[in-house]
């Protein structure tokens, strides 16, 4: 194919602004899928992305239209998965960039542009919603103008609902994207922007292919691990894989491999040649970790098949990072570390749905530095490793700078809530007629304690935000302290975790409380604690299931009735005292207090 009829695009926006309905009329109008077969989100082929209809997994597929080869890949629009975008439009030259008309430009809409400014993509600025009865366009126009600082002419309007405008785009990205560009045609070279692994087939991966052609049979090599491979398939994606003759500079498409190694796949790397290589490609930054979890089987013989999931799935997933550790409760396991509390529920369905494995979670965490009186800096990663007070120099802990956009009437409601998260309150900007940008500096724990959910209820759903990573800030020794859970008088490390002193009551109040609500009855009552610095601070009881002993007596003497209660007393003692009396804790507590 000649690459001067190629077009490689993503559409990019934030959550919920209809990047999923337009990627399903383009297929529709294209031909790409048949209309009796489509269906809504038609890219997002998880059964998971469907239940919460949002996109998880960015997903390519090749439509023809007058001619030309339009290589979409759809990405997510939520903030977790900012690195699925990220790997996307390095696989493009071009991206549409999605605003809805009712809502505006969002905190995601920028750090999006932001990022496609960065590679030096064309960004086409279209409007969607129009059909809706609240719809803004003249507003959203100026904001767009504004933002990007383009011509009001450049903006397109349309409804990927209803279809109006879509075939209008399409024709816009054939004359505005780029066409792709190579440097060499006699050697190949492509870039892995994706994997998917298959018991038969082994790794199969998603590649751009950037020189030379490709095609079955061809003896070909991983770039970082030199790992040898004849490629047994190649194909385009329609959507589905669809196996193809031959892959040329400028088109998206996989191979598959036959390599069973998960392990030594990873996104960004390079597919070469074996018997003469080009230089690999740059590949990707590797994200680092936002949130650590310590996950652990229930049954400690699902150990190896935990490990191998956990390696199918950072193949497709290159954000999740995981190294084993142990626990004395809990056994072996790995501690996790995620892109955000939204990225860690996935996985741990994903690992549930897909790999039948039945989990315990730990309460997320983020990643601390401790420097101990010794000298030794320690990185701090799970609760259960944060040393005693009496061992401590100096905490340092993740800050965030953060862009919230909200409606002006919302300002004082959003600076009140900053001030309860201990946020540190920057510079305020207008934007258009019903935009305010605040910046603001805030510790990544405060973010952590539910700050998305209580932003979207303060601001009656209008607001959004945005953050990065900024520096580590040494916090004042005593600030913050562990909070660890007692059930039935034995510590549950999975419930550990570091909180603010300012609210650690509150905290061990609330830890309790839900417990008391989830944790089911025994025969024995269960005494539920919360500990910290050295105190009980919060306690409750579960009421113990009462066993009717004296059912079969028929009237007599009260005394026959307390016997038998004052003998079944001492039978639970004894139980608690052979061990018997210890708390079953269900799997999904771990997780809804995980999530809470």
């Amino acid at each position: 194919m000649d690459a001067k009829k190629i077009r490689n695009f993503s559409i990019i926006a934030h959550i919920d602004h209809g990047k999923s309905t337009l990627a399903d009329r383009m297929l529709e109008i294209t031909g790409t899928v048949e209309k009796r077969k489509m269906k809504e989100q038609m890219l997002d082929s998880m059964e998971l992305e469907r239940e919460r209809g949002i996109t998880i997994k960015m997903q390519p597929v090749r439509m023809i239209y007058k001619n030309y080869i339009l290589n979409l890949i759809d990405t997510p629009g939520h903030i977790d998965f900012g690195y699925e975008v990220s790997r996307a439009l390095k696989a493009v030259e071009g991206a549409v960039l999605l605003v809805d008309a009712a809502q505006g430009v969002q905190a995601q809409t920028i750090a999006n542009v932001e990022t496609a400014k960065s590679l030096g993509l064309k960004i086409i600025p279209v409007i969607n919603k129009i059909d809706l009865p609240t719809a803004r366009v003249e507003e959203t126009t100026k904001e767009i103008v504004e933002f990007i600082g383009c011509d009001a002419g450049e903006i397109l309007a349309l409804s990927g609902k209803t279809g109006e405008g879509v075939s209008h785009l399409l024709e816009e990205i054939i004359a505005r994207v780029p066409a792709p560009k190579f440097e060499h045609v006699d050697r190949p070279r492509a870039l892995i922007f994706d994997f998917e692994y298959s018991e038969h087939q082994g790794m199969i991966v998603y590649i751009r292919v950037t020189d030379g052609v490709i095609k079955k049979g061809d003896e070909l090599m991983l770039g970082v691990s030199k790992e040898k491979f004849i490629a047994s398939e190649v194909g385009i994606f329609s959507p589905q894989r669809n196996p193809f003759a031959r892959l040329s500079p400028g088109e998206i498409g996989y191979i598959v491999t036959n390599i069973k190694k998960a392990s030594i796949g990873t996104v960004g790397d390079s597919i070469l040649s074996y018997k003469d290589p080009l230089p690999s490609l740059g590949g990707y930054l590797q994200p680092k970790p936002v949130v650590w979890a310590s996950i652990y089987p229930e049954s400690q013989d699902d150990l190896d098949n935990f490990r191998q999931s956990l390696e199918r799935l950072k193949l497709s997933d290159s954000s999740l990072s995981y190294e084993e550790e142990s626990s004395g409760a809990l056994g072996r396991g790995f501690r996790c570390g995620f892109l955000g509390i939204l990225h860690l529920e996935i996985i741990m369905e994903r690992l549930k749905r897909e790999f039948g494995l039945k989990l315990i979670a730990a309460v997320p965490t983020i990643t601390y530095k401790v420097e101990t009186l010794d000298g030794k800096i320690k990185e701090i990663y799970s609760p259960t490793h944060f040393p005693e007070d009496s061992e401590i120099k100096k905490i340092f802990e993740p800050w965030i700078d953060m862009r919230i956009i909200i409606p002006p009437e919302r300002i004082g409601q959003a600076v009140q809530l900053l001030y309860e998260h201990e946020a540190e309150t920057g510079e305020m900007e207008q934007f258009g007629q019903r935009r305010s940008i605040i910046n603001a500096k805030m510790s990544l724990r405060e973010l952590m304690r539910n700050f998305f959910d209580a932003l979207k209820s303060a601001t009656a759903g209008y607001g959004s935000l945005n953050y990065k990573i900024s520096e580590m800030r040494e916090v004042l020794k005593g600030s913050v302290v562990k909070l660890d859970i007692w059930v039935a008088e034995e510590i549950v490390p999975a419930f550990s975790r570091i909180v603010s002193r300012q609210k650690v009551q509150k905290d061990a109040e609330e830890a309790v409380e839900k417990l008391r609500e989830l944790i089911p009855r025994a025969l024995f009552a269960i005494k539920i604690q919360a500990k910290a610095m050295g105190r009980i601070l919060a306690s409750r009881t579960i009421a113990p299931l009462r066993k009717d002993v004296t059912g079969y007596l028929y009237g007599g003497d009260i005394t026959r009735k307390m016997k038998l209660w004052q003998k079944q007393k001492k039978g639970k003692e004894k139980m608690k005292k052979l061990g018997k009396g210890r708390a079953d804790i269900p799997h999904d507590v771990f997780i809804k207090m995980m999530q809470g």
